[in-house]
């Protein structure tokens, strides 16, 4: 059985930096693209940031690129994603994610569609 766990979501204020990980058991993620998403309040699911296996050739949506990381180790079977001068906007439930079909090459999506397996999400509000 796999199992995605998310930790480290939290409470900050407008411009300060909070890191979340992620724990994948059950899957081995050392080939796979892995994920991260956020669903804010009354809206879609969307990606954040995606980073490939092997070299990491990482993607981020517009709107993060420049504040936010996302980072693995594979020997851990564990991801993580920096976040850096937070926003009001930013505020919901981050999801991270692993894509269970073999890697292609170039970037991972960021569609949520792609992805197989899923957390159960870290609450994230960034107050202003």
């Amino acid at each position: 059985q796999v199992n995605l766990q998310e930790s480290g979501g939290g409470s900050v204020q407008t411009g300060k930096s909070l890191r979340v990980s992620c724990k994948v058991s059950g899957f081995n993620i050392g080939d796979s693209c892995v994920g991260w998403f956020r669903a804010a309040p009354g809206k879609e699911r969307e990606g954040v940031a995606a980073l490939s296996p092997g070299s990491g050739v990482a993607d981020y949506a517009g709107s993060v690129r420049g504040r936010f990381v996302i980072s693995r180790e594979n020997a851990n079977a564990m991801m993580f994603l920096q976040m850096d001068n937070l926003k009001p906007e930013e505020t919901g439930i981050y999801y991270c994610a692993v894509k269970m079909e073999e890697y292609g090459g170039g970037f991972c999506p960021l569609g949520s569609h792609e992805y197989t397996y899923w957390g159960q999400g870290t609450q994230i509000t960034v107050s202003s």
